[in-house]
């Protein structure tokens, strides 16, 4: 299978830079899996394609600002750090530009007399573990200092870090948003609820490695990167409540639906867990949780086209994705979104 397989022809003004004045007025193309069949309507008329007895699965976690901006101490050079992974209190896997001129014992001043790190090791990645020292509470100084790692496609300023967060983010963790959520509002949460569909929360911190472009001419030959999730035992009871009424699992994003994919191709009985996941979903996969997915549209040649292609079979989704650059769709992060059904696998397409 070749990664140029997923490639598709996308006119740079359809990549949105802002998001919708208001959540929730984006557009929303419906994919069935199984026919290719495709509706056009806005994402507000979501509860019209859910039932009740399904269970809603959304990411809650939170964006933090993870790009830092500082000076070499010893030098005056300016230098960019990008926070991907907490490994404790005050250590972190990092992203520094320019990595070359920073190494290991180098000294980094954000905020002198309040926040400064130093490089402790070079990972075989290129990755940089940095010791933090700050004064005072670390999301207080964090903030302070930093600003959102915004997608490279987005070339304006966001006015609010607000739309940046989905209305439900609670755990601060992410790199990135779980753009997928971007799209609800509480009231519209309120009104799925109201139709007696179950909404779980789980956690996947999304690490800027899901921009990462797939470099190998074969997907197989893709190293995926990892990301921390957690799987609560409340997700877990909505899910088997689900199943055990014959509901569907409608995933909001990719980043909930390799959580809980990364979940039952472990545990069958999906109880409760936390970890790291790597999954790599392409064609081919057979899904073992979700029926259903909630997902904006993706870069071209990327790990999120693969997975979605899996789930509604790649010259569905490459057609639905025509279709939506024909009628002028928005795409991205802050773009417009889609709802898939699963389609359902046989021998030939496992």
């Amino acid at each position: 299978m070749r990664t140029s397989d997923f490639k598709y022809d996308l006119p740079e003004e359809l990549i949105a830079q802002h998001p919708p004045l208001r959540r929730g007025d984006s557009r929303l193309l419906c994919l069935d899996g199984d026919t290719g069949a495709i509706r056009h309507t806005v994402f507000s008329d979501l509860p019209r394609f859910l039932k009740p007895g399904d269970c809603l699965v959304i990411n809650n976690t939170r964006v933090i600002p993870a790009r830092l901006l500082g000076a070499r101490e010893d030098s005056g050079a300016a230098v960019e750090i990008l926070l991907l992974n907490r490994l404790d209190r005050e250590r972190w896997e990092t992203i520094v530009r320019p990595g070359r001129k920073v190494r290991t014992g180098h000294k980094i001043v954000f905020i002198p007399g309040r926040l400064s790190c130093e490089v402790e090791d070079v990972l075989p990645t290129g990755n940089r573990v940095v010791r933090f020292s700050f004064e005072g509470i670390w999301e207080e100084v964090l903030d302070e200092a930093g600003t959102m790692p915004l997608p490279p496609y987005i070339h304006e300023q966001l006015e609010d870090r607000e739309r940046y967060q989905t209305v439900y983010a609670k755990n601060p963790g992410s790199a990135a948003a779980p753009t997928a959520g971007l799209h609800f509002t509480p009231e519209l949460l309120g009104s799925i609820r109201e139709m007696g569909i179950l909404v779980a929360e789980l956690t996947l911190h999304v690490g800027l490695g899901t921009f990462r472009p797939v470099k190998t001419g074969e997907v197989t030959e893709h190293v995926m990167h990892s990301e921390w999730f957690s799987f609560p035992p409340e997700a877990a009871n909505a899910i088997r409540e689900t199943r055990a009424h014959g509901g569907r699992v409608v995933a909001v994003g990719t980043t909930s639906c390799r959580t809980l994919e990364t979940v039952a191709s472990k545990d069958p009985e999906m109880n409760p867990c936390a970890g790291w996941t790597d999954i790599f979903i392409y064609p081919g996969y057979t899904f073992k949780c979700i029926d259903a997915m909630i997902t904006n549209f993706h870069l071209p040649e990327s790990t999120l086209i693969m997975l979605v292609s899996a789930f509604a079979g790649k010259e569905h989704v490459l057609a639905a994705y025509r279709d939506a650059v024909e009628k002028k769709y928005r795409f991205f992060s802050f773009g417009d979104a889609m709802f898939i059904t699963k389609k359902h696998q046989t021998e030939e397409t496992r």
